[in-house]
């Protein structure tokens, strides 16, 4: 199969283009050919090398974290699925390779692809869908009623967390661009502020939640903007104890995660507010969910530009340039 691979890690590395061994289906697998993958910047903080001592890959590595596409074969175990499904997925973080023409996932972390939706929209939704699922209902158990603060709103887990944010209940304040406004008002956020030219923190107090998506100095911000009790939840970091545990990492790891976060821990105590790290991980039961509410047409995909397969690279540089709204996606087949 032709596939873009990582050889070395490197900010300044491009991917490699070229034929690789399809990928072996054990037991439990649904071997998918892809028809479209969506870019994020996880893939390029991958291939920076930011993620090595979390997740530490073999290389040459093939990158790319979401997928839509038809199931080819599938597992001796696998009972959900069967060739011809039309269906999605963010791969286990330790089996990623979506910038390929095919791809073995875990029946568990797939789920068929919602209807009224083409593969590049398909494609666009598991990664920021399940970070903002994950974040949002999981660990801050948002509630009707209730204020959230999510960061970037016209980006790519911005457009789908506002969005599910006001399904379920919440008032939602978000921070874009001028270009930007009226596309995020048309998602559904409440209060939207112009960060170019207006400081979140003294527009927003009494939050509940905060999704952190963005630097150290805006996550001290946010913590500011939260009510005592209330919750900020970092999708760009510092990682923390609780998370270490959670991947299970080796005693110095665990002891790094815990200084990097030590300060923010601190600050947050002080505030009567607390902190987490999430690294989203793959839920083909959560990602059913999210398509039955696309379906209702709850939740809309929102996509910036579709690059062909050969333009892989392309598709990476124009992610990390910071100016897409919504998601980048890759036309595979």
């Amino acid at each position: 199969m032709k596939a873009f691979s990582l050889d070395r890690y490197g900010s300044k590395v491009t991917l490699r283009a070229g034929e690789m061994a399809d990928p072996e289906v054990r037991e439990d697998d649904v071997l998918v050919e892809i028809h479209a993958a969506g870019v994020n910047l996880l893939d390029a903080k991958i291939r920076n090398g930011e993620f090595k001592l979390i997740l530490p890959y073999r290389l040459p590595l093939v990158l790319g974290n979401d997928v839509a596409g038809v199931v080819v074969r599938v597992g001796s175990r696998v009972r959900r699925f069967k060739a011809g499904d039309e269906v999605f997925a963010r791969p286990d973080s330790d089996r990623i390779g979506t910038f390929a023409q095919f791809i073995s996932i875990k029946e568990d972390s797939l789920a068929l692809k919602p209807k009224n939706l083409s593969m590049e929209e398909a494609a666009s939704i598991p990664l920021v869908g399940l970070t903002a699922w994950q974040a949002l209902r999981e660990r801050a158990n948002l509630q009707k009623g209730g204020k959230v603060f999510i960061q970037a709103g016209s980006g790519g887990v911005g457009t789908f967390a506002v969005q599910l944010a006001k399904h379920l209940g919440a008032t939602v304040a978000t921070t874009t661009g001028a270009a930007n406004v009226e596309l995020v008002k048309s998602l559904g956020a409440d209060v939207v502020i112009d960060y170019r030219r207006e400081d979140f923190e003294t527009k927003l107090t009494g939050y509940d939640v905060v999704l952190n998506s963005q630097d150290a100095k805006t996550l001290e911000k946010s913590l500011r903007v939260l009510k005592p009790g209330g919750q900020l939840v970092s999708i760009s970091g510092p990682p923390d104890p609780e998370f270490a545990n959670e991947i299970g990492a080796r005693w110095f790891m665990k002891l790094a995660m815990r200084a990097l976060s030590a300060g923010v821990r601190a600050r947050a105590k002080r505030l009567e507010v607390r902190y987490s790290f999430l690294f989203m991980r793959a839920n083909g039961d959560q990602l059913a969910q999210i398509s039955a509410l696309i379906e209702a047409g709850t939740i809309r995909p929102v996509i910036d530009r579709v690059f062909p397969f050969d333009s892989t690279n392309e598709a990476l540089a124009y992610v990390e340039s910071g100016r897409a709204r919504g998601k980048v996606v890759i036309a595979v087949r």
